[in-house]
């Protein structure tokens, strides 16, 4: 054999084992490929249990969503601001869950009405992201990867969700968010858990809360992109602009449900 045809071998095997690397790199780069809808129907059925089970949402989203993220993430870069947003790669949490970055926020802005949300409902950024590490392997939420930073993104806005949408953190409240999030990510997960509670309404109240949760999308599509939003400029911005801004009407439909049925018409 010549030499040459010896360096070819080696440059050939040398390719195709960095081929090798690069496709399983890329697989576990593109999570889910494939629906385990078993295990979503299985997490459902503890999430109707336990309605503050959070983790069976994240373990919902993860065995559905398939490539949500990285067609958002390339949203993202589509944006006038959205490819300096996905430069910086700010870590939401970090910040959210800073005392003195809290203690900043403006009397009436998104993150005062935020920093309050969080308070009267006795909920944390940290507890947010404990149950995503129980839904979801943490190696792979944490990973360095653009895909799993807007994974962090759209977990760490949540509540700032609430706080825009006015719905509450009752069992209605938290499946119109997930109607409207749907909506703006087309996660697949957020929509089994919706369209579940769609199906799941039951007692008097349960037409007027279909009707909430149908009004949550219809929000959804007709608002501006709120993950593509600059959220550490939109803390800042008073509420009722920022709402107007954004093109996010009152949840008249939610409202119009009774507040001591808003668990009860769900679970």
């Amino acid at each position: 054999m010549s030499m040459s045809a010896t360096a070819t071998e080696r440059s050939l095997s040398k390719h195709s084992a960095e081929k090798t690397s690069v496709d399983q790199r890329s697989s576990r780069h593109r999570r889910h490929r494939t629906r385990d809808w078993g295990r979503a129907f299985r997490a459902f059925q503890r999430l109707m249990v336990d309605k503050e089970d959070t983790a069976q949402v994240f373990a919902i989203t993860h065995a559905l969503d398939g490539d949500a993220c990285k067609v958002d993430y390339i949203r993202l870069l589509s944006l006038p601001e959205g490819g300096r947003i996905a430069y910086e790669r700010v870590e939401l949490a970090d910040k959210l869950i800073d005392d003195a970055y809290r203690a900043s926020f403006p009397p009436g802005s998104v993150g005062a009405a935020y920093v309050n949300f969080l308070a009267t409902e006795h909920f944390s950024v940290a507890g947010m992201i404990d149950e995503s590490h129980k839904g979801i392997p943490p190696e792979e939420i944490d990973e360095v990867h653009p895909y799993a930073w807007f994974f962090r993104r759209v977990r760490d806005i949540h509540d700032i969700y609430h706080v825009l949408t006015g719905y509450g953190r009752d069992a209605l409240g938290e499946m119109c968010v997930l109607a409207f999030t749907f909506q703006e990510t087309h996660g697949l997960g957020l929509a089994f858990i919706s369209v579940g509670g769609f199906l799941r309404a039951h007692g008097p109240a349960a037409t007027k809360a279909r009707k909430a949760l149908l009004e949550a999308r219809r929000r959804g599509k007709r608002a501006a992109w709120l993950p593509g939003e600059d959220f550490e400029r939109l803390l800042f911005e008073p509420l009722e602009d920022a709402r107007r801004r954004l093109g996010l009407t009152p949840p008249l439909a939610y409202q119009a449900v009774p507040v001591d049925q808003r668990t009860l018409v769900i679970m």
